[in-house]
């Protein structure tokens, strides 16, 4: 009986890390999507480059937002923390490719506000997404 509960535990948080997985996918999706949308009017219209910094802060924002939601939808509690482990993971993610892309990391206040904007909207997220599913 005991080693039937324990699978139980296991197979639910397997879950809920896919879940949590499965949100973050879903939000570098959204950041591809609206980047690429983003170089093509760039790209054949007259939009002008003035705004590439807004654009990429609203971004990464929806699309935490979306992956703290995702995270929490399959959580039974605290959905807040899920969707805060779903923004942290998002960072981590968006800072290693950076890190890759300019070879090396360099800690500044645009590195720690990205870090407090996607904690924030990731929570943000869980907190609408655990209260949405109930």
């Amino acid at each position: 009986m005991k080693g039937s509960s324990k699978s139980i535990i296991t197979e639910d948080k397997r879950s809920q890390v896919y879940t949590l997985l499965s949100g973050v996918m879903m939000a570098y999706a959204i950041t591809c999507i609206i980047f690429i949308a983003y170089a093509v009017l760039l790209t054949y219209t007259s939009v002008t480059e003035q705004y590439i910094s807004v654009v990429v802060t609203i971004t990464g924002v929806i699309s935490v937002v979306v992956a703290g939601y995702d995270a929490a939808r399959g959580a039974e509690s605290r959905g807040w923390l899920w969707g805060i482990a779903a923004g942290a993971l998002y960072a981590v993610i968006l800072l290693c490719i950076g890190a890759w892309v300019n070879k090396g990391l360099v800690p500044d206040i645009k590195t720690a506000t990205l870090l407090i904007l996607c904690l924030a909207g990731g929570g943000l997220g869980g907190v609408i997404g655990i209260n949405k599913r109930n």
